[in-house]
């Protein structure tokens, strides 16, 4: 009598899939999963044998996010001012693509930054990511410097993080500090959640010091850094880690499709 054939084993052993990642050797991994750093969907893994699918299993590593798909690409761009966030703006006006024609995968923006404001902007092919880190209940963190008009006073930094109403609902910063006063402006740094449109400017304007001048220096745990206006650069492993545990744990439970929409 023929004996069925065994069935292959679903799955791909789970150091196999960290040592393609980069993560470490097949052999430290399997340390690692001897002393429990590793975890699978949420659950702490400690057997050698584990399989995953790479393409829906969620990884961890000490509590960071592995990214076991190579085909998604995360870059960092500074954003010069007089560019639209978009790919291609109907009006003509320069858009984003010059800034994704020296990559291969179609990238696009996390979010928006107002044509006249600089700074940190994220391009991405992971359309989940991007969703996610856009959507306005998520309230991912943003660190901006503003350059306004008139000499703010602490009472003004005490007032942006007290909150002022606006014409559409109340708003405080999260953290706002004077970084310089001279010649008639000001430096002021804001640390928002909010995706709220043109929110900076309107805070500021609310309190009497018109914006300027504006760069967004943070997002989430990325810093702009030294990155040249105009630039690209890729994230490093330990950026796109910190990025995507951030987006896995925090996800908002209500996300659907559409809603995305994040613009200063």
């Amino acid at each position: 009598m023929n004996q069925e054939p065994t069935p292959a084993p679903e799955g791909v052993r789970l150091q196999k899939v960290l040592a393609a990642a980069g993560v470490a050797s097949r052999r430290v991994v399997e340390q690692y999963i001897v002393e429990g750093r590793i975890s699978v969907n949420g659950s702490v893994v400690t057997e050698l044998g584990r399989r995953i699918d790479p393409e829906n299993d969620q990884v961890q590593v000490d509590g960071t996010a592995i990214q076991l798909d190579v085909s998604k690409r995360y870059v960092m761009l500074n954003k010069p001012t007089g560019v639209v966030s978009t790919m291609r703006d109907e009006n003509g006006r320069p858009d984003l693509r010059r800034f994704t024609a020296d990559w291969d995968e179609r990238l696009y923006n996390v979010g928006r930054l107002d044509a006249d404001t600089s700074g940190l902007l994220i391009l991405t092919n992971d359309g989940e990511l991007a969703h996610v880190l856009a959507h306005p209940s998520f309230g991912v963190t943003k660190v901006y410097i503003a350059k306004v008009e008139g000499a703010v006073t602490a009472q003004t930094i005490a007032q942006l993080t007290k909150g002022i109403e606006l014409e559409d609902g109340f708003i405080q910063a999260d953290k706002a500090r004077l970084l310089d006063s001279s010649r008639g402006a000001s430096l002021v740094e804001l640390t928002l959640h909010s995706g709220r449109n043109r929110i900076v400017r309107r805070m500021l304007a609310a309190v009497g010091h018109p914006v300027t001048e504006l760069v967004r220096r943070q997002f989430g745990p990325l810093h702009l850094g030294t990155l040249p206006a105009g630039k690209t650069r890729e994230l490093t492993k330990i950026e796109r880690g910190a990025l995507l545990t951030l987006a896995r744990h925090d996800a908002p439970a209500d996300l659907t499709p559409g809603d995305a929409q994040e613009n200063e």
